[in-house]
């Protein structure tokens, strides 16, 4: 393949070790994005930042921990990096449909690096405010279009493994992090600025390597269809899913479900803005504006829930449950350990049991905790008051242990689902747009919920973990009644699960079992499987796309078959 350059890696890997290869670079824009997210806790705890440099609180002259005196500047700079996250990632999808996903990641990339560099130097809050904007700009252009690569190489029946992997690396950067920022406490007591600033430079380096080798790997192959580059595309789908042996037939197969499924997308939505995706305005059957709303409040559900909150603010909430501040150090670093070891669990869970499953164990899990959390925090200061040490450290160990068993369910569970499922759900015309609607949640969840958080911790106390514990329980019918099953099934099935125009999941997949009945044609790779594809047999290009529809006809199904089992006897042009 002439068109590639050869020193692209596609032409030395092929199958799960060009996947590996992929997502270990996906890999490390995560793992840049968890170190970032996790690197503002200690931040926030160094004397010279909140103290000399940005003067929103000062050190306790007995204990050394942190006073804050205007909590809305604190949070006010911790969430601004939400807003730039959030422009970004509306930047990053429209660009990354536009122009692709490799030239994407490498904007992304140089502008986090602008923003970090802007940040290292800050020298009061004003320029700290902008320099967080900038970054979360380059985060939010990351954010959007990684997973859609991601996603877009890997098989529909590992999907969810290889994005759990991405995200266990995720959790490293927030370790990575929490420790290096424990580290340099212990320079010069930890009272110069070395203390914050040089964890806010380490993060250039990640991003250094990841804009430096992005441009030698495979673009998207459905992009490349997309666009025309079918060529390309189909090298590409070759070297992902082998072209030999017990692989002969696969690549073709999944070839023609894309240029299938493109043509159908392009004949059935009339406007592709975000504006127009938002409400729904001219995509027909696709249903763009009902995949928005999901995708939007899964992202806001996921961290009002509490990770947003234990992540940032761990400290702050273990020194409520009464722990001294050189125990509250390590507590969080080792809380943070455990939270990574946790994602492990998803690895090999998510594509077993499904999204839904996933997301129903974690929110009981999580919302017991939380509401225990709360209880042991309150036990504990009631017990404190009334000078019954003893007590009052068994109901604080307790109440960390809730904290613990939170992490721990989160990792397993909520971590990556609201990740993966906008990277799978929209349809290949608007697929980096529609993840950006995702990151737009999470940058409205996020931001609203670190802005509040230092208020409702210094008004409500321990009484906001039952805030938390409440959104956990209203996920559940969320999910139950709203949420399709996306596991083990193709990206270009998608189209078929959001065509009916109920917004209830059961009535999603009763319409989508008709459809992919009536138009086999759309699943042709999925619907055998793994099993060899004969390539003398498949589906002529371009000949069968004309007859697809996105409109359910039960009086087709049962004995009216015979029409579309004779569609699939085509051979290839």
């Amino acid at each position: 393949m002439d068109i590639i350059p050869k020193s692209n890696v596609v032409h030395r890997f092929e199958k799960r070790s060009l996947l590996i290869a992929i997502n270990c670079v996906a890999g490390l824009s995560i793992f840049f994005f968890g170190y970032d997210q996790g690197m503002m806790g200690g931040v926030n705890n160094a004397p010279n930042y909140y103290y000399t440099t940005m003067k929103f609180g000062h050190p306790d002259p007995v204990t050394g921990a942190p006073v804050i005196t205007n909590t809305l500047l604190q949070g006010g700079i911790v969430s601004v990096y939400y807003l730039g996250t959030l422009v970004g990632c509306l930047v990053g999808g429209s660009f990354g449909d536009r122009y692709g996903r490799i030239k994407t990641i490498a904007l992304g990339a140089a502008w986090a690096i602008l923003g970090a560099t802007l940040q290292t130097s800050a020298q009061n809050h004003v320029w700290m405010i902008f320099a967080r904007l900038i970054n979360g700009w380059g985060t939010g252009i990351l954010n959007a279009i990684v997973p859609v690569w991601a996603t877009e190489t890997a098989e529909h029946t590992s999907r969810g493994q290889f994005v759990s992997i991405e995200f266990t690396l995720n959790i490293f950067g927030v370790v990575v992090a929490y420790w290096l920022e424990y580290g340099c406490g212990f320079y010069k007591n930890g009272t110069t600025s070395f203390t914050w600033r040089f964890p806010i430079a380490f993060q250039i380096i990640p991003l250094l390597f990841l804009l430096a080798i992005v441009w030698f790997f495979p673009e998207s192959p459905r992009w490349l269809t997309k666009v025309g580059r079918e060529e390309e595309a189909r090298y590409i789908l070759g070297r992902l899913r082998g072209e030999t042996g017990a692989d002969a037939g696969r690549a073709e197969a999944e070839f023609q479900d894309i240029r299938n499924i493109a043509e159908l997308e392009r004949k059935t939505a009339k406007s592709q803005s975000y504006f127009a995706m938002l409400f729904g305005i001219g995509s027909g059957k696709l249903h763009t504006g009902r995949r928005v709303q999901l995708v939007v409040w899964l992202q806001i559900m996921q961290e009002w829930i509490g990770i947003a909150g234990v992540t940032i603010y761990a400290p702050t909430i273990f020194r409520i449950a009464g722990m001294s501040n050189s125990k509250v150090q390590w507590i969080s670093g080792l809380n943070d350990i455990f939270y990574m070891f946790s994602t492990l669990i998803c690895v090999f869970t998510l594509d077993r049991i499904g999204r839904r499953y996933t997301l129903y164990w974690g929110s009981v899990g999580q919302g017991i905790a939380m509401f225990l959390a709360g209880a042991f925090s309150r036990l504990g200061l009631n017990a404190t008051n009334r000078g019954e040490i003893h007590k009052a450290a068994g109901y604080g160990d307790a109440a960390v242990a809730m904290i613990y068993v939170f992490t721990f369910v989160f990792g397993a569970t909520w971590l990556t689902v609201p990740w993966l499922y906008p990277a799978e759900i929209f349809p290949l015309e608007v697929r980096a747009k529609g993840n950006a609607w995702g990151v737009v949640g999470w940058s409205i969840g996020n931001g609203w919920l670190c802005l509040l958080c230092p208020v409702m911790f210094k008004a409500l106390g321990e009484k906001t973990y039952y805030i938390f514990g409440a959104c956990n329980v209203i996920t559940i019918p969320m999910v139950w009644a709203f949420y399709p099953e996306s596991s083990q099934r193709t990206l270009e099935e998608m189209n078929l699960l959001f065509a009916s125009d109920s917004i209830f999941n059961w009535e999603a997949e009763r319409n989508f079992a008709i459809l992919k009945e009536q138009n086999p044609e759309i699943t042709h790779a999925a619907a055998r499987g793994h099993s060899v594809v004969d390539p003398e047999h498949g589906i002529r290009s371009g000949s069968v796309a004309r007859g697809m529809s996105l409109d359910a006809d039960p009086s087709r199904l049962h004995g009216h078959n015979d029409a579309i089992d004779e569609k699939q006897t085509f051979k290839h042009s």
